[in-house]
């Protein structure tokens, strides 16, 4: 147990630094508080369970068989009577379980975690970045102000400024109001509520509108020695978006709420689909307004001979006729277009519910199919340690991920079905693991090059 516990969390931490990686520039310079950091690190965890999970059990129980036969402990088993059959079916049952554990997981407790870590993800990266300004850069992150600095220190832990220029949009848009000064002092009121910047030495210009002329501005003038700027630091707080709103996306669902959402969505593309059929029928020559009821006679009667009809018409009814016909082909296009683009991106958004819920079933089964290659080739191979099997382990899970990687795009795209595509991986991998496990039973010397050496010297000597 205790080396799949070591690899379950070993995996978890890597590809939590993998999310980190991806996402470090939308992370850093928030101020976020270590608590909802903390926060969306679990989340996060939890939704990466899927992929941290049969990783683990391959080379956990490729560490453990290995272990076993580098220490001839498998020898000894053997010797006294206990197959490898025998051997494996503790660890069977236990992987069993497991595997029903990782379908409750992946049904009840996934979507939860997808929820909380894409919400919570995605208002972290709609949060300014806290105040940060730099000397000789305007700083927009004072919401209505604009701010430059010519240089700043830090004396005795605050923050002074020099050669302030500080442009209020408040009022509108324009630099109709100006403050400069040669020295700013940061600080946090006293219950941490406002932003407090003290300016000393300035001036504030403001061009007022005159009342009496619709485009004339009154310049005022007002030197200080001193004045407060005060913001409300409400802005730099993390605003949470309301749940609700993220929980209609596909992987935020379990299987039967999945199941009902490609049946509505079946059945809309369906209804969709049959009234843009009655729509462009409508729309069409024979259909038209232009001698609707001469159509309409002639079409329950006798089909209708077309050519004889058209020269029939005088001139204008013969042009009237080309421009109508002209252009309604080119709506019938443009509609048959557009129709054919969003069925296209409903089909691919049915498809990807559908492919969801089969990740909910292929990973027990993944759990089962790792472990029927990991164990067999651990006694196999007899190697223990972090080795060998780290080597043999990461190689077989990275052909599982990109077979799965490739069958789900391949089902997102039609190439094939989503069934043919979330399940790709394990067909192939399924007999591998049976060989794999028949080899072991029989003792084989798979992975022993020195009888294939052997072999192949008694070929040479016969010859």
């Amino acid at each position: 147990m205790s080396p799949f516990v070591a690899t379950f969390f070993i995996s978890i931490f890597v590809l939590l630094m993998q999310f980190l990686w991806k996402y470090i520039d939308d992370l850093v310079g928030k101020g976020i508080e270590f608590s909802v950091f903390a926060k969306l690190l679990i989340y996060v965890a939890a939704s990466l369970v899927p992929m941290a999970l049969p990783l683990s059990i391959l080379l956990s129980s490729l560490m453990t068989f290995g272990n076993l036969g580098e220490n001839y402990e498998l020898v000894a088993f053997k010797s006294a009577g206990i197959s490898l059959k025998r051997i494996l079916r503790p660890l069977s049952f236990v992987i069993f379980i497991l595997s029903i554990v990782a379908f409750l997981f992946s049904n009840y407790w996934l979507p939860v975690a997808n929820l909380k870590s894409k919400s919570l993800l995605y208002d972290i990266k709609q949060q300014k970045p806290t105040m940060d300004i730099q000397p000789g850069i305007f700083s927009n992150e004072l919401e209505d102000y604009t701010i430059r600095v010519q240089n700043k220190k830090e004396i005795d832990g605050v923050e002074h400024l020099y050669d302030v220029i500080i442009y209020d949009h408040s009022d509108g848009p324009g630099n109709r109001n100006v403050t400069t000064a040669k020295e700013g002092i940061m600080s946090n009121s006293a219950d941490q509520r406002y932003l407090q910047m003290t300016l000393l030495n300035g001036v504030t210009y403001e061009e007022e509108k005159n009342p009496y002329l619709k485009q004339e501005f009154t310049l005022k003038r007002s030197i200080f020695k001193e004045s407060i700027l005060r913001t409300d630091m409400s802005q730099f707080d993390l605003n949470r978006t309301d749940e609700e709103l993220f929980k209609n996306g596909y992987k935020m669902l379990n299987m039967s709420q999945l199941a009902n959402a490609i049946d509505t969505l079946t059945a809309m593309d369906k209804k969709n689909f049959k009234a843009f059929k009655k729509g462009l029928r409508n729309s069409s020559f024979l259909y038209s307004k232009f001698d609707q009821s001469k159509f309409s006679q002639i079409k329950i009667k006798t089909p209708i001979e077309f050519d004889k009809y058209f020269h029939g018409l005088t001139k204008d009814k013969q042009k009237q006729a080309i421009n109508t016909a002209s252009n309604l082909s080119r709506n019938s296009k443009s509609r048959l277009s557009s129709m054919n683009e969003e069925l296209r991106g409903r089909s691919k958004y049915v498809r990807s519910h559908e492919i969801e819920w089969h990740k909910k079933l292929t990973l027990p089964f993944a759990c089962i199919i790792l472990f029927l290659i990991g164990a067999p080739l651990g006694a196999i191979i007899r190697k223990g340690g972090l080795g060998m099997p780290i080597i043999i382990s990461v190689a077989f899970f990275l052909l599982f991920h990109i077979l799965s990687i490739s069958g789900e795009k391949m089902a997102k795209e039609g190439a094939i079905t989503s069934f043919e595509g979330m399940w790709m991986a394990s067909a192939i991998l399924l007999p591998v693991g049976v060989f794999f496990s028949y080899k072991a039973t029989k003792d084989s010397a798979l992975f022993n090059f020195d009888a294939y050496g052997n072999f192949f010297k008694s070929i040479f000597k016969k010859k």
